[in-house]
């Protein structure tokens, strides 16, 4: 479909929600006459308010000429004086795919590019364009790979796909606020009939009456019908203009193979549905684990840090660049399935582009990690930005010995109820004097059904994994609070405490396991982490 034949298209859409509304107001107006004609008195004048109360959501919703926006990403915008290598790779692009290139790119922090348009009258007239693309993705592509992404959005510039969002965009929320005012309007009148019956009980039941309850169900029932109307027409028109961006995606695919090549555009599909899923666990696990410990990495390192991760763990993720989900598309997706698109373009003639060198995408960058530290300036909170910034390897441990520390409270108040504690020692000496102390304590956590309800030596079986578990974590604040074991930062695995010694953590193991025997033995224990 063509660009003229989609821009009718998004104006015939557009236009039934008039329709649509036109057709409401006359039909109540028929009523209106209809009741003026045959009805007097009170209850006309009842149905005559109805009308008219159903009829202003319809109004406002005709006269909402202003076509809302979304508030842009975050970003840096980057000038060609700033980023000359950039926005050529970017103006070529634009040229062979035979549009005009954007007026601004804008850096941000996700694993996405995406491209807008300030276009005028209702996407009649073009307007200023802006490419927006993530340092994150950046990051984990390759320059092809980038291109191929670049040239998937110069694609839509050509296809006129960013001119006609406004006129979807009109028509989407058109619809959603008069939807919405409608079920306001319906919560409303059952908020103030529900309030009505309450104080009808309440009276009641102050004269010693059995209070009836509250039935709201037929309250706003008109509302909600006329909610409903619309809804049907919004579910149509969604479905309608998300079909054309699926088709829409499509065509700029076509774009990215035209201009970095088959196995470029299919390659950069692949690593983005392995870049998104990495960028989420390195955000949660990695650039923000200090938060709670009042930290952050070193400027630059927030989002750059990604770059080690992806080098840590790319054999992990060979799994999610092969494996695309299937999962079928719904009507309701603006993009066709991942898998879709990479099966549509694997399956184009080769072009004899495959295996092409390229270097870093960041290396586009005059300097990626002043790029990455300015990011951080603009979309982290004032109070992320406070925040100490701390090297990794300080980072992992500090943070972890903070969090450590504070999962043993309740252990220490439980040794504490018990007279044992709070610190590591004063539990030993507790071990010494009373033995049955640890098979309290370890009653104060949570039981399984199982353990809830054995008695005798089986308690005790369930009761000592309880006791080592959290006598463990005990030995694991005094020594990293002596200084005697830390934390180590690891982008393949999970932290790790690293202990003072070769063999330390056998014969740790070891000493857990007789101060938990029936016949306790702190010695080993108090000798291995309490000796000076």
């Amino acid at each position: 479909m063509g660009a003229s034949l989609r821009a009718l298209r998004a104006l015939v859409l557009l236009a039934g929600f008039y329709l649509l509304s036109v057709f409401l107001l006359a039909a109540l107006a028929g009523i209106d006459y209809a009741v003026v004609t045959h009805l007097h008195g009170a209850v006309a004048g009842k149905l005559l308010l109805v009308s008219v109360v159903l009829a202003v959501p319809i109004v406002r919703g005709l006269f909402m000429l202003r076509t809302p926006k979304g508030e842009p990403p975050a970003g840096i915008t980057v000038g060609e004086a700033q980023e000359p290598e950039l926005w050529a790779v970017v103006r070529d692009i634009a040229q062979q795919v035979g549009t005009r290139a954007p007026d601004e790119i804008v850096l941000i922090d996700e694993v996405n590019a995406a491209v807008g348009e300030d276009a005028r009258l209702l996407g009649l007239l073009p307007g200023t364009r802006r490419l927006y693309l993530g340092l994150p993705l950046m990051t984990g592509l390759d320059e092809m790979q980038l291109r191929a992404v670049l040239a998937h959005e110069m694609g839509h510039y050509a296809n006129l796909d960013t001119r006609l969002t406004p006129l979807i965009a009109r028509g989407r929320a058109q619809l959603i606020r008069t939807i919405g005012y409608f079920h306001e309007r319906a919560d409303k009148k059952v908020a103030k009939e529900r309030a009505k019956q309450e104080r009808k009980d309440e009276k009641r039941i102050a004269k010693g009456k059995k209070a009836k309850g509250v039935d709201t169900s037929g309250e706003g029932a008109m509302y909600r019908a006329m909610a409903k109307i619309y809804l049907a027409y919004g579910n149509f028109y969604m479905r309608a203009t998300l079909s054309t961006s699926r088709r829409q995606e499509l065509a700029a695919d076509l774009a990215s193979v035209r201009v970095a090549g088959r196995d470029s555009a299919a390659s950069a599909l692949r690593e983005l549905n392995a870049l998104d899923s990495a960028h989420d666990f390195y955000m949660s696990s990695y650039a923000t684990l200090g938060v709670g410990a009042g930290l952050l990495p070193r400027p630059g390192e927030v989002f750059g840090g990604l770059r080690r991760l992806l080098d840590a763990r790319s054999a992990d993720l060979d799994g999610l660049r092969r494996e695309l989900s299937t999962e079928p598309t719904s009507p309701y997706d603006s993009h066709p399935a991942l898998a879709e698109r990479v099966a549509r373009i694997e399956a184009l003639p080769d072009d004899g582009r495959g295996g092409q060198s390229a270097r870093p995408a960041l290396e586009l960058l005059a300097d990626a990690g002043t790029s990455l530290a300015a990011l951080e300036q603009v979309v982290l909170t004032p109070e992320a930005l406070a925040l100490k910034r701390v090297d990794w390897e300080d980072l992992v441990h500090e943070s972890m010995t903070v969090y450590v520390g504070r999962g043993a409270e309740d252990i220490r108040e439980a040794f504490a109820a018990e007279g044992a504690g709070p610190g590591l020692e004063a539990v030993l000496d507790a071990f010494d004097a009373d033995p049955a102390v640890r098979w309290r304590v370890a009653d104060r956590f949570p039981k399984s059904e199982e353990a809830q309800a054995a008695t005798g030596r089986t308690a005790r079986e369930f009761a000592r994994p309880v006791v080592r578990r959290t006598l463990n974590q005990l030995v694991t604040v005094e020594l990293t609070a002596r200084g005697a074991a830390r934390w180590q930062l690891s982008w393949s695995d999970s932290a790790s405490l690293g202990y003072p010694a070769d063999g330390f953590e056998d014969r740790l193991d070891t000493a857990l396991d007789a101060a938990v025997a029936d016949l306790p033995d702190t010695e080993p224990l108090r000798k291995l982490v309490l000796a000076p």
